[in-house]
């Protein structure tokens, strides 16, 4: 079973993840101090950049956590705030039937759910698993299929709006599985999104999530390109975007996530292109993109040009920087 899984997540490489105390007055905890008794504790595994903010709003709305990451240090916070940790995806599955995944990689998913000390080998009859890793479609169903076979629920639901919409709440949520089970999903998921979607059937969630991405991708792009044109033709970055922005060029890449240093505050921009979404995991999102394209034989013209720029960026130094540093990576080299 497992073999079968890793050899569809091969191809993303990677592997990262990201005692019920009382906790210290003015302490984060403290801003979760609305009552619990009256709610299960919840799963979460994975708190990397997405995750922690994500598991941070299930505390808010008064759900205790049972909680896991490969790195330890990811946890700490929620320790000293109260939470539960422990030692393995497989801890989580005896703790809690309601679990939630936000992972990097399909490899990642793979291992969390179907590893020696996987979700898989404790996870209790009638549970429910919502995976909201950006994995293969493929991998998806696969998983779903194993935890049939147990007698839980397997969901994908993968979000969008990035890391400021994680912290603020607002994510949008692309959820596939059956559909008679989309109600208790969203009740957890709503506690992180103002947009919980049904798409239909496991891997519906994955396929508008790629789709998403891909058109993100082309879009950051565009933005930089244009950008970084205006501005070699003379004119003053923000004085360009204002004009894009009021015009028919407008997307969120150049609205709300502008790539330019200076031009917004509150963006990996503006911060040495430091947080966010890094470029890795785009060229990661392309490469499915640039998969699914290929076994549906759909033409992916801009898609295939986006995968390729941002493999490009990772191996020229960009890997761990956000995905919108393109416009710097455009900068520098001149020789396109």
């Amino acid at each position: 079973m497992a073999a079968s899984l890793r050899l569809l997540g091969a191809a993303s490489g990677l592997r990262y993840w990201s005692r019920r105390l009382r906790p210290a007055p003015g302490s984060f905890a403290a801003v979760c101090s609305r009552s619990v008794a009256s709610k299960t504790p919840v799963g979460f595994i994975g708190l990397g950049n997405m995750g922690n903010p994500m598991a941070k709003n299930l505390m808010k709305h008064g759900y205790p956590l049972i909680i896991y990451d490969v790195f330890p240090d990811a946890c700490k916070e929620f320790q000293d705030a109260g939470e539960q940790v422990v030692s393995s995806p497989a801890d989580v599955a005896e703790k809690a039937d309601r679990i939630i995944t936000m992972l990097p990689t399909s490899i990642n998913a793979i291992e969390a759910y179907s590893g020696a000390n996987g979700i898989l080998k404790k996870v209790k009859k009638g549970s429910l698993l919502i995976d909201s890793s950006t994995i293969d479609p493929a991998v998806s169903k696969e998983l779903a299929k194993e935890v049939e076979k147990m007698g839980a629920v397997f969901m994908d639901a993968p979000v969008s709006g990035g890391v400021g919409a994680a912290r603020s709440g607002n994510l949008t949520f692309m959820v596939g599985g059956v559909e008679d089970e989309f109600a208790a999903a969203q009740e957890l998921l709503g506690c992180m999104g103002s947009n919980v979607v049904y798409c239909g059937a496991v891997g519906t969630g994955q396929a508008a999530k790629i789709c998403n991405n891909m058109l993100l991708a082309i879009s950051m792009i565009g933005t930089a390109e244009t950008m970084n044109l205006g501005i070699r033709l003379g004119l003053d970055p923000k004085l360009l975007a204002k004009i894009l922005n009021m015009s028919s060029g407008r997307c969120w890449s150049s609205d709300t996530y502008n790539p330019v240093p200076g031009v917004m505050d509150g963006v990996p921009s503006a911060n040495n292109y430091q947080g966010g979404f890094g470029t890795t995991l785009m060229a990661k999102d392309l490469g499915l993109a640039q998969d699914s394209a290929t076994s549906t034989k759909s033409p992916i013209l801009l898609g295939s040009l986006a995968h390729q720029i941002y493999r490009m960026m990772c191996a020229k130094g960009y890997s761990k920087k956000d995905f919108s540093s393109v416009f710097q990576f455009l900068r520098e080299e001149e020789t396109f």
